[in-house]
């Protein structure tokens, strides 16, 4: 039986530490992205959102919408999560409902193709 060499070890390591070492130099500058006379980020979007005055969400929102998001904002977390629990219960009432119906029309024959 051979017995171990503990050099032969270290210099196997050695060998698989120099096969993953890399020598590629990684340029953090994006010139592409971020030309010099745009200050970042903020300066990038800031050139290219459109000019309004309202945020873009809220140019098909209704009065009644926007109190209604605000009043969400508002809540604690635990009346938030009744609401989305309130909310929940009534999509599944509303399956079961409309599972109800199809059923019906099936069984007068509503959706026969003639």
């Amino acid at each position: 039986m051979a017995a171990n060499n503990p050099n032969d070890d270290q210099t196997e390591l050695m060998c698989e530490e120099d096969s993953l070492m890399s020598f590629e130099k990684l340029d953090r500058a994006s010139p592409d992205l971020w030309p010099e006379q745009i200050p970042g980020v903020n300066g990038y979007i800031a050139q290219n959102l459109p000019a309004s005055d309202q945020a873009p969400w809220t140019s098909a929102q209704t009065v009644d919408d926007i109190n209604q998001l605000h009043q969400l904002g508002n809540m604690t977390v635990t009346n938030l999560i009744a609401e989305v629990k309130k909310l929940h219960d009534e999509a599944y009432k509303l399956g079961l409902e409309e599972a109800k119906e199809m059923t019906r029309g099936k069984y007068l024959n509503i959706f026969s193709n003639k």
